[in-house]
């Protein structure tokens, strides 16, 4: 079976601006076929950690909002707490810094909703019985939409070689609990040596895991510790911590059933902006010099046939000399850019299970939008 993956690139002309091809490209991808209807539309995007400046403009979700609208939809804008602690953790923060980075009502026409909650915890469980993962925790918000619409900048990422509709969708609709179920097959850990003992941690413990020791320096009693994250979410200091080390094609393949959970019994539809490709994930503070020059955008109803599109497209397109990628020496024509810059890193482990377990295929043709 072969996917269809719609794809306009940077050229613009008079009377045909950017923001005119993104509208031709969904609309060409079958935006308007969807029944939307009095449906409550899910809007999955990152808002980008603030001082990354590598996140969509919310120009051209403006345009999709009142696309959606057009049809009768509800939509929202919507993403999940981040598991390490920053400005999107928990969400008054994060909803500060969706407001900072231009994503509010004035300017995309609909709200914010964080998905999982003030702290992370508003969950649903979908049951998925995979090789990895079970039961799937899922920000509640989004599990209760009637349509996910994964609007997604494409870019490297130094977990999972790429970020695109796949991580955007599998990591980012995870509750706290969730991400730790993927990046970690261990509870969080204390360390000890950075504790200030300000007690915010055994606070917001649900399970009164932590405890002060001796020298009053927090401790998890792991028979009680059930790994929501809280501790490493609250904690300001970097002492309580996620142990990432959960392998790369094992982290890869829990996002593609996650990413089977969350779209499990919904309409969906995706599209991928590739533009600002930077070598590193947005949810860093700084964003580096993009990898290649900005390629276009793409959609499509199959989330594995448009990251694999994209992922041809940014390979087949010149790499930027003073980037990561020209730091390191001119590539070989043709060479995988997301494997030289991660070189550790195999995106192809998440886009082939995600094959294997029915979410899309990454046989796909590609149709080019004017």
């Amino acid at each position: 079976m072969v996917s269809k993956v719609f794809f306009t690139n940077m050229r613009t002309k008079p009377g045909n601006n950017l923001l005119d091809k993104l509208g031709k490209v969904i609309e060409k991808a079958g935006i308007g076929n969807m029944d939307l209807r009095d449906k409550m539309v899910a809007l999955k995007i990152h808002f980008g950690e603030p001082g990354n400046l590598a996140y969509i403009r919310p120009n051209y979700i403006a345009l999709i909002v009142n696309k959606i609208k057009e049809l009768g939809g509800k939509p929202f804008l919507t993403d999940c707490n981040t598991l390490y602690y920053g400005r999107r953790s928990n969400a008054v923060d994060h909803l500060e810094a969706a407001m900072e980075n231009g994503f509010n009502r004035i300017a995309v026409n609909c709200d914010v909703i964080i998905a999982d909650g003030l702290t992370g915890t508003d969950a649903k469980e979908i049951e998925i019985n995979q090789k990895h993962v079970k039961l799937a925790k899922i920000g509640a918000v989004i599990a209760d939409a009637d349509v996910i619409i994964s609007i997604n900048h494409f870019k490297g990422h130094e977990q999972t070689g790429f970020g695109g509709a796949m991580k955007n969708l599998g990591m980012g609709c995870g509750s706290r609990k969730g991400k730790l179920e993927m990046h970690s097959a261990s509870k969080p850990k204390m360390d000890q040596e950075k504790c200030v003992s300000c007690g915010i941690c055994i606070k917001n413990c649900p399970e009164k895991a932590i405890t002060y020791n001796e020298k009053r320096q927090a401790q998890i009693n792991y028979e009680k510790c059930i790994g929501c994250g809280q501790c490493v979410a609250s904690c300001h200091y970097g002492a309580a911590r996620a142990v990432y080390d959960q392998a790369a094609d094992i982290l890869n393949e829990k996002i593609s059933e996650y990413t089977l959970a969350v779209l499990r019994d919904k309409q969906h539809f995706h599209i991928n902006f590739m533009m600002n490709i930077s070598p590193d994930c947005d949810c860093w503070n700084v964003n580096d010099q993009a990898i290649v020059p900005d390629v276009g955008i793409a959609a499509s109803t199959d989330p594995v046939a448009l990251d694999r599109a994209c992922v041809d497209l940014v390979n087949a397109a010149p790499e930027i000399v003073g980037s990561i990628i020209g730091d390191k020496g001119e590539l070989q024509g043709g060479a995988d850019k997301f494997v030289h810059v991660h070189p550790d890193v195999h995106w192809k482990d998440g886009l082939n299970h995600a094959e294997e377990i029915g979410v899309g295929t990454q046989e796909y043709q590609l149709i080019t939008v004017k």
